[in-house]
């Protein structure tokens, strides 16, 4: 399969997924969950955890959830149900075993953090959000500031030495080390996912180096949402298509 970028056009909507054979590897925000205005307005769903824990028990636990949020954070919405987690981008991975593997947060991400929430000192719809390892600038209820809030970032990143990240209405800064990617690369190499065949889902730009793995290990990776250069060869259209796909999944299983 290739992993190169496919161009702006709708994706074909990926095959039906085999439960028997899969390692699952998703998203949460945009993916599993709706964007909502702040990351603190993502609750608990009953819906999605019977789901989440339906799928468990069909793949034998190979279902990983690979998110920028922080770890703790990842836990409030998904209710502690799932171990295997990739948090901070990769940064934070909890392995299936519960060992908790993670990049120390160098001394510079907390000077992003300063400069961030001294810049969002000047419209109160701007959110900063500090996960340790990375710090997170929303401006999603302020796209005006979009600009100058990716100047900012593009600023900090080069005089601190941070990575850039770019997503949804957000720009974050966070230390260099693994990605969405190389978590999933490190979970297909460890119990119960290692000899089974990657699926990622995903929205965001953050998740194309997944996309890439997973389709680099013989599996396949779908976009979720609005249409954009992806490394992904598959498609579904929002949230809800997203968990239609997985149940359906479930129900063939059963």
């Amino acid at each position: 399969m290739s992993i190169a970028a496919t161009p702006t056009r709708a994706l074909p909507a990926p095959p039906p997924l085999d439960l028997s054979r899969a390692a699952l590897f998703a998203d949460l925000d945009g993916t599993l969950a709706p964007i909502e205005a702040t990351p603190d307005a993502v609750k608990p769903d009953g819906d999605r955890r019977r789901l989440l824990q339906a799928l468990l028990r069909a793949l034998g636990g190979r279902l990983a959830v690979i998110s920028g949020r922080g770890l703790a954070d990842l836990d409030r919405v998904l209710e502690k149900r799932v171990v295997a987690v990739a948090a901070v981008h990769g940064l934070v991975r909890r392995r299936a075993d519960g060992e908790v593997l993670a990049t120390a947060p160098p001394a510079k991400v907390e000077q992003a953090a300063e400069r961030f929430r001294t810049f969002a000192l000047g419209d109160p719809h701007l959110l900063v959000e500090d996960k340790g390892s990375a710090v997170a600038l929303h401006y999603r209820q302020a796209t005006s500031l979009e600009g100058a809030c990716t100047a900012l970032a593009d600023l900090l990143g080069a005089e601190l030495g941070l990575v850039i990240q770019k997503g949804d209405m957000v720009v974050e800064l966070k230390a260099p080390g693994p990605d969405k990617g190389a978590a999933v690369r490190a979970f297909m190499a460890e119990a119960p996912f290692a000899g089974y065949t990657p699926v990622y889902l995903g929205d965001d730009l953050t998740d194309e180096p997944a996309f890439r793995v997973a389709q680099a290990l013989g599996g396949f990776g779908a976009l979720v949402g609005s249409r954009r250069p992806t490394a992904a060869l598959f498609g579904l259209p929002d949230v809800h298509a997203t968990r239609l796909w997985l149940a359906r999944a479930v129900e063939r299983r059963a």
